[in-house]
């Protein structure tokens, strides 16, 4: 079974050399994936080193910042294209901690999707200012509120799908980013009622650089989770699929 770790990439270079020997060592199924947004400060060449040397390291590049949703639409893409039969999502800078890693493969062999949850067992985050801590946590009861997604941590972005599960999501009606992609596409794989399972993660903010979170991003995800509930209420009306 082949595994590939997608991670996006922009101003990395302090951490993805010591990133990627960890993920790699933790099983032999399991390849990477950067997807680098044309970073400043070379992370893309550092990349494109790090893959000559090891076969198990791919690399995407993009002309610019397109934003977190595509960067995993793409990556999700290509990863298919090379057989990939386990697709993980996972931070750049060690707030995902790659030892979780054979534990998603092992709960992914039978559920659909596997999220690392940071409010499964009370809060279990490290180093976040209280403000940051109550935005997250409070995200994720808005959107099991209005989605109804029974999930502790709706906006956690570590997380394993199997093959068949994005290949059942239509991703050409993903659009969203940020918060809202991970929501979104916890919801979609709700509505084809997949098996979606929480394990418990610590989350430990970010060893080098600044956080990616904007307000842009905060309100793009207050306002999709309602026309997420909306567009299945429309169509449970007028019958239609999709």
């Amino acid at each position: 079974m082949k595994s590939f770790v997608i991670i996006p990439t922009y101003n990395e270079k302090e951490n993805i050399v010591r990133l990627a020997e960890e993920v790699l060592k933790q099983h032999p199924s399991i390849n990477i994936l950067f997807v680098d947004d044309n970073s400043p400060d070379g992370t893309g060449t550092i990349a494109d080193e790090l893959a000559s040397s090891e076969e198990r390291i791919r690399v995407l590049h993009r002309p610019g910042k397109l934003g977190l949703g595509s960067a995993y639409r793409e990556g999700f893409r290509m990863a298919l294209d090379l057989g990939a039969d386990y697709i993980i999502e996972m931070d750049a800078d060690f707030s995902h901690d790659p030892k979780i890693l054979p534990v998603f493969l092992q709960a992914a062999a039978s559920c659909d999707l596997v999220i690392g949850s940071r409010y499964l067992n009370g809060v279990s985050v490290v180093n976040w200012p209280l403000r940051r801590l109550m935005l997250s946590y409070f995200a994720s009861v808005y959107a099991r509120f209005v989605t109804g997604l029974k999930l502790m941590d709706c906006t956690s972005g570590f997380k394993c799908f199997r093959r068949e599960t994005l290949e059942s999501i239509d991703m050409e009606r993903v659009k969203s980013d940020g918060y809202s992609f991970q929501i979104e596409m916890n919801y979609r794989c709700m509505e084809k009622g997949l098996r979606m399972i929480e394990v418990p993660i610590i989350f430990i903010d970010r060893h080098a650089g600044t956080s990616k979170i904007s307000r842009k991003i905060v309100r793009e995800a207050v306002v999709m989770v309602w026309k997420l509930r909306l567009g299945t209420v429309l169509r449970r009306i007028f019958g239609r699929k999709g």
